[in-house]
């Protein structure tokens, strides 16, 4: 499968792709294939690095059980700088909160699927992450959404 690494403000990352879309993002050095996708994808990911980009324009196909790629599908709705909570998805969705703390864990296009941006009701909730809650506040905060922090 090829995948593209690029250097992010949070350390390096790896994308890959199969049959014309991205199916993950590894928090960690791969591979440099030339794919048109992946470069693309990585040009992306780096203008949003950069404070330059606030959505993604790729085709995704997240990996994963229906709900896992529901709860994905849900998450890419939410825009830049917002946030929603495990609760909110869950009542949309019609499943318990913790399903959707699954699914958010399984999520295997982070960034790209935007699961730093749900919430717990009383706290951050978790993050899967390479760096965890951490890297979590991080994005969020690159994406001006530290007053939810405090």
């Amino acid at each position: 499968m090829p995948e593209r690494s690029l250097t992010t403000a949070l350390g390096p990352v790896t994308l890959e792709a199969e049959n014309g879309a991205i199916t993950a993002l590894h928090w960690r050095a791969g591979g440099c294939d030339d794919d048109p996708l992946l470069i693309e994808a990585a040009r992306q990911l780096d203008a949003y690095f950069a404070g330059a980009r606030q959505s993604f324009d790729l085709p995704l196909a997240p990996r994963g059980s229906d709900l896992t790629r529901r709860t994905c599908a849900a998450m890419q709705a939410i825009p830049f700088g917002e946030t929603r909570t495990f609760g909110d998805l869950a009542r949309e969705m019609q499943v318990p909160a913790q399903a959707i703390g699954q699914a958010c864990g399984a999520n295997p296009i982070p960034v790209l699927i935007p699961c730093h941006r749900i919430l717990g009701a009383s706290g951050l909730g978790g993050f899967s992450a390479k760096g965890g809650v951490e890297t979590k506040v991080w994005l969020l905060r690159h994406e001006g959404a530290a007053s939810l922090l405090i």
